[in-house]
């Protein structure tokens, strides 16, 4: 059998600069040359270590990454025509500020739905910014490379997780026993706890409980046998139109899947359901009782 065939896709500055070799426009190369020696003596200085070799050598590969990812960004066309005129016409250090550009606004975004007060930390947000920054643009100039591609999967990752970040904090700020302001924030437990208290109706928000609230909770729910359905929508119709995405799939999904939920008809134990409900809540439950 024969080996699969791969395809070039080296990065777009490296198919750029190829074609420098026909290019007429006087100093093109020159020019490009010196822009991305200051580019990687910047990187070096800030990223890596101006003082060795090694230092040196992942300067230019981020330096390529960086470029590469600013072009594919600014690019209208698949072409390494239009890239290499990019260059020329506006220079490779534009080219690397989209670039870089693009992985601050991916950085500032949250990576899970844990977020907790180191989170808006500058320190921390520096560290992530240069993981990030070494994860999609450390890249050797002559071997293919698929960081836009995984810029996007990140992105689109990081702005689901967004998605349900923001959420959590309008149902927190909304909270019917009033807005919690804690830092740490477990976002898929706020959800959680607003979904599961939701069906026992009255429009209530709850982003916080504890043991004695959700003793009370269960036990309301169990004489009056409310209809899930119609304190799912009530929930819904007060969560602004911007949310309701996410809403509806954890409604969906808790509507399946949840054992609080299943088991709360039944005659399962109290201590029970609520070890069980810890699972869903993690660390947005209040210990209440000594």
């Amino acid at each position: 059998m024969l080996p699969a065939l791969v395809g070039e896709n080296l990065p777009r500055l490296t198919r750029a600069i190829k074609l420098l070799v026909g290019d007429t426009r006087p100093d093109a190369a020159v020019v490009l040359a010196d822009e991305l020696s200051g580019i990687t003596a910047m990187v070096a200085e800030k990223f890596t270590n101006n003082r060795t070799s090694e230092g040196i050598q992942k300067a230019v590969n981020l330096t390529v990454g960086g470029v590469s990812l600013g072009l594919e960004k600014e690019l209208t066309l698949d072409s390494d025509e239009q890239a290499l005129d990019y260059l020329v016409d506006n220079g490779a250090e534009a080219a690397f500020q989209v670039g870089f550009r693009l992985l601050r606004e991916l950085a500032a975004l949250p990576e899970d739905t844990l977020v907790g007060e180191y989170d808006q930390d500058p320190v921390y947000a520096q560290r992530r910014l240069r993981d990030i920054f070494f994860d999609l643009c450390l890249i050797d100039p002559n071997q293919n490379w698929d960081g836009p591609a995984r810029y996007q999967q990140q992105l689109k990752q990081r702005q689901e997780v967004q998605a349900v970040v923001r959420l959590a904090n309008w149902l927190r700020r909304h909270n019917s026993e009033g807005p919690v302001t804690d830092t740490d924030l477990n976002a898929e437990g706020v959800i959680a706890l607003a979904i599961i208290f939701a069906v026992e109706g009255g429009g209530r928000i709850v982003a916080r409980t504890g043991q004695k609230e959700f003793e009370r909770f269960v036990k309301a729910v169990r004489k009056n046998k409310p209809d899930y359905e119609e304190g799912w929508a009530a929930l819904v119709a007060a969560v602004p139109a911007q949310h309701h995405p996410v809403l509806l799939h954890r409604i969906d999904l808790y509507r399946r899947t949840c054992t609080v939920l299943q088991h709360i008809p039944g005659r399962t134990a109290m201590k029970t359901l609520f070890a069980e409900l810890e699972n869903y809540a993690g660390s947005e439950l209040e210990a209440d009782y000594d």
